[in-house]
């Protein structure tokens, strides 16, 4: 008996391809709202074309005969924007740069503009979010007016275009790909339709006029760029900006990049009268004073940027039944680990204290080369003994205490030198105890200090004969006598040598 062929979905995603019976808001494959169509439904692609001849000009050519001479970067006029970029603006280049409310994203940008304008390049800041009154007074504070510096608000995309081709900029700046709209597609401004044809009409704009465009986005709840996914395929760099609202510091990163490396963090440092660049942020992450017991500095990786990071640690008594662990700075389930090493590899007992460990300045570490700082903090917190201040420490832990190396431990110790750290604390020490016992953080022999397991069984296979041997002599005896001679101390009773049992 022939089988029915199934007949097709009458639903499909325009961006992934998933399919469906039914329609849907929300793609169940890529989760991108607003592109589920119906199949027969045309999606911007014409089947039918004839080919056309490309000119002299776009023709193609073996790629040796190309040089980079065509496409020179220019600075932007911040060396922390131009070093995220790897080296200045490319002509032509779609930059777009994402951030989280209010970090300084547009402030940032307008900095750019007006470092732009300042080196003789035309500049034209298309805001759809401000008005121009509003955008004055943020150049006024932040010292950005300039006459080179066009400055337009709107939201329609063909009124964009116009005011582009009527100031003629060498530098385009659009706030944001969110809020502005096009009359040539469905929907209201950040709609994914509506946030592809803009994206798409500034790209097609930036390499028909060797034009770079610097494009705002707004950031999800989860803090992905909102909009289709389309949108990080189509531009040429990535950036994101993102900092605490509680500290001033501001980091850039470059989550892709055509032209560079994407290894590369660019420091700001939000003030009254705007941004202000950060070129050495090593004392942003380091106390001052006199050493204090449960401080250690290590040196971290931020891209290709070694920072020194002060590590600071408190440990008391505890009064509750569970001990508190409350970090800052650095995950929690590294600091529980290191803490399970440094009680049964170390004998460093604290697992009825309360612990408390934090990063300076704001600084988040997350990778596995602070482990010996971080260890080293929390016995200088737990001894009471500091260390000292030319002391740093870097270094991986595994779990039977070894210190393993790190990645790129030449450029770390060279930034340990330069800021006058001697003496670095590695993967030459072997072990966390040997580390601990060179800087005389080891645990004081004293009642209720943490016991070796060779202590905890009894000690020698002739003093555990000699407690078993006590125990047994213990049990025999009658009760009456027994009140008055209690279990020798640190025996371990056997429940088949007990009376009773």
């Amino acid at each position: 008996m022939a089988t029915r062929r199934p007949a097709p979905a009458p639903y499909r995603c325009t961006e992934c391809g998933w399919t469906t019976s039914k329609w849907a808001g929300r793609c169940g494959e890529c989760q991108q709202w607003g592109t589920v169509v119906e199949a027969a439904q045309q999606t911007g692609v014409l089947r039918n074309f004839s080919a056309v001849a490309p000119t002299s000009e776009r023709a193609a050519r073996p790629i040796t005969r190309f040089t980079t001479a065509e496409s020179p970067r220019r600075p932007s006029g911040v060396s922390e924007f131009d070093r995220v970029l790897g080296g200045g603006i490319v002509p032509g280049a779609a930059i777009l740069l994402s951030g989280e409310p209010g970090v300084g994203k547009s402030t940032l940008l307008l900095e750019v503009a007006a470092q732009a304008a300042r080196d003789g390049h035309r500049v034209l800041y298309v805001s759809a979010e401000e008005s121009t009154a509003q955008v004055r007074l943020r150049a006024e504070r932040t010292g950005a007016l300039h006459d080179e510096l066009y400055l337009a608000s709107e939201t329609d995309l063909a009124t964009l275009i116009g005011h582009v081709d009527e100031v003629r900029p060498s530098l385009l700046i659009v706030d944001s790909v969110q809020t502005v709209s096009s009359s040539l597609s469905e929907g209201l401004a950040g709609h994914p339709s509506q946030v592809r044809e803009v994206a798409a009409t500034l790209i097609r704009i930036a390499k028909e006029r060797d034009l770079p465009v610097l494009i705002v986005g707004h950031v999800t709840k989860d803090g992905s760029i909102a909009g289709p996914r389309l949108l990080e395929h189509l531009v040429d760099v990535v950036c994101h900006f993102e900092g605490d609202r509680q500290t001033s510091l501001r980091f850039v990163r470059a989550l892709k990049n055509r032209f560079g490396p994407t290894d590369e963090v660019g420091c700001f440092e939000m003030t009254g009268d705007g941004i202000s660049e950060v070129p050495d942020p090593s004392g942003l992450f380091l106390g001052k004073g006199a050493p204090v017991s449960g401080t250690c500095v290590t040196v971290a990786l931020e891209g290709r940027r070694a920072l020194p990071v002060e590590i600071q640690a408190l440990v008391i008594p505890s009064s509750a039944p569970n001990p508190r662990r409350v970090v800052n700075g650095v995950e929690s389930s590294r600091v529980a680990m290191i803490l399970a090493v440094l009680e049964r590899r170390a004998g460093l007992r604290v697992s009825e204290r309360d612990v408390y460990v934090s990063t300076v300045g704001g600084m988040k570490l997350t990778e596995p080369a602070a482990d010996l700082a971080i260890a080293l903090a929390i016995a200088s917190a737990a001894t009471d003994r500091a260390i000292r201040h030319e002391v740093a420490a870097v270094g991986e832990l595994s779990l039977t205490g070894e210190i393993r190396p790190v990645a790129q431990l030449a450029q770390r110790r060279t930034e340990a030198g330069r800021l006058g750290y001697t003496g670095l604390i590695d993967a030459g020490v072997n072990d966390l105890a040997s580390a601990l016992e060179r800087l005389g953080l080891q645990p004081r022999a004293a009642t209720g200090a943490p016991q070796s397991s060779e202590a905890a069984t009894g000690g020698s296979r002739e003093g555990r004969a000699e407690t078993t041997r006590s125990v047994r002599e213990h049990a025999a005896r009658p009760a009456r006598e027994r009140v008055a001679q209690p279990t020798p101390a640190g025996a371990v009773l056997d429940i088949a040598d007990t009376p009773g049992f």
